[in-house]
């Protein structure tokens, strides 16, 4: 983000496509964020880890200078960005992974995950060396009991009643982390990116889970195009900046 993101912004997040009268989104080209996750078998991450590195994948990406004015991937992410926010993670090991760390992306990194994260791309125009990756494979565990977010964490809250794959479920997680960047201003964004965009993936308890998605913090709802049902809430994005704008 360069210095003139923080200082220009108004309250909340003018790029956001929800924020002006655009045209139909389902009638505009369509693009999608490629991610690619890497496992190894001997070595595959933990899936919480996995999560917290897409969805702060994403907002490096969407952070980067690159990304902004006339950066080489500023037009592919406003294009994107007009039409449905599509992601898609597939995964990658060995040779795979090496070819895809040669393409134009950034590498993310979390406890023991890797995500690299793309310049938006057509649907149907994917780099021949990502296209051939495969979408399934990506169901991984937690081999230790995941504990409570630190204090003053923002939390991707996933819907408990939803048996979603890794991989469908590091998407949500950076749609989520998507919907809370287009609501904070300038200067929370910049506080957010020094942090390293902090942040934590959790499992909301049942009782808790209608109280999150009332409560006017960011809220997904999934488009339907694989494993879940259309229109379905999957993640609440609970950022501390935006839970003190809620009504008391």
């Amino acid at each position: 983000m360069s210095s003139n993101d923080t200082e220009d912004r108004p309250a909340v997040g003018a790029d956001s496509p929800f924020r002006q009268e655009r045209i139909a989104r389902d009638e505009a080209p369509q693009f999608v964020l490629p991610l690619v996750v890497r496992i190894e078998k001997s070595e595959p991450p933990a899936r919480t880890d996995a999560l917290e590195t897409a969805a702060r994948a994403v907002l490096v990406l969407l952070s980067d200078e690159r990304a902004h004015g006339e950066g080489a991937w500023a037009e592919a992410v406003r294009d994107w960005q007009d039409a449905r926010i599509r992601k898609v993670v597939r995964r990658a090991r060995g040779a795979e992974w090496r070819k895809a760390e040669a393409l134009p992306g950034i590498t993310v990194e979390g406890a023991g995950a890797q995500v690299r994260v793309f310049p938006p791309v057509p649907l149907d125009g994917w780099p021949k060396e990502l296209v051939k990756l495969q979408v399934s494979g990506t169901d991984l565990d937690d081999p230790e009991p995941v504990g409570p977010a630190g204090p003053g964490v923002p939390v991707l809250w996933l819907n408990p009643d939803l048996d979603m794959s890794a991989g469908k479920s590091m998407a949500q997680a950076g749609h989520a982390a998507q919907l809370a960047w287009w609501e904070l201003s300038g200067v929370e964004r910049a506080e957010w990116r020094e942090s390293g965009f902090r942040l934590a993936v959790r499992t909301a308890a049942p009782e808790r889970w209608a109280e999150l998605t009332g409560s006017g913090l960011p809220l997904v709802r999934d488009a339907g195009f694989t494993e879940i049902a259309p229109g379905s809430c999957t993640v609440v994005a609970d950022h501390p900046a935006l839970r003190t704008r809620l009504p008391r």
